[in-house]
């Protein structure tokens, strides 16, 4: 059967625990601010007026996320494949989910919220240290923030080092690409992708 209603899934399981409830705030927190402080790594997601979803990875050096105060996150848009996936989600609808994660943690930290694209020189000097300086800030007004239990991650063992795959057990990005664009000439290596990628990193 299809479940088709909210009454239908809510049959299906339990009701939340009041803690589980209660611990959605409408702002950043002392600890929420210290778990973005130490995360290298997020996952944004968004979508555009047609509900077509989007998600995508950011990374950095840990706190590269900015927490300008309890309402406003500032992410760097770095170098990317020019796609604009994201950006353009975000001036067709301004809505963002954010999920942050700190490695050797299996707690995440979940943030909903209201996105715009700032050029701002106030908003970029936070950015200043970067080898490469964005060209934008995202800039999110957050709406809902809470730590997410550490189920999923301890499930799937993800920062255990003898469940981490080898980097052999998928071909190159170059193989996949030309399988999956069918094209022809030479692929390129894990040495020169790294190579390629080393500047903009």
């Amino acid at each position: 059967m299809q479940i088709q209603t909210t009454d239908q899934l809510r049959a299906l399981y339990k009701a939340p625990s009041e803690r589980a409830v209660l611990k959605e705030l409408t702002h950043i927190d002392t600890h929420l601010k210290r778990f973005i402080s130490l995360s290298p790594f997020l996952a944004i997601s968004s979508g555009d007026q047609h509900h077509q979803m989007d998600c995508s990875p950011r990374g950095g050096d840990a706190g590269f996320v900015k927490v300008l105060d309890q309402q406003t996150l500032l992410i760097p848009d770095s170098i990317g494949n020019n796609r604009l996936d994201t950006l353009t989600n975000i001036i067709a609808t301004s809505q963002v989910g954010l999920l942050f994660f700190v490695p050797g943690i299996d707690e995440v930290v979940r943030v909903n919220g209201k996105a715009t694209l700032q050029t701002d020189s106030d908003l970029l000097k936070h950015f200043d240290t970067l080898k490469n300086s964005p060209k934008l800030v995202i800039k999110v007004i957050v709406e809902a923030a809470y730590m997410h239990c550490p189920k999923a991650l301890m499930r799937s063992k993800l920062w255990s080092i003898e469940h981490h795959q080898n980097i052999d057990a998928m071909p190159t990005l170059g193989e996949i690409i030309r399988d999956q664009t069918k094209s022809a000439g030479p692929v390129e290596s894990r040495a020169e992708m790294l190579e390629r990628y080393t500047p903009d990193l």
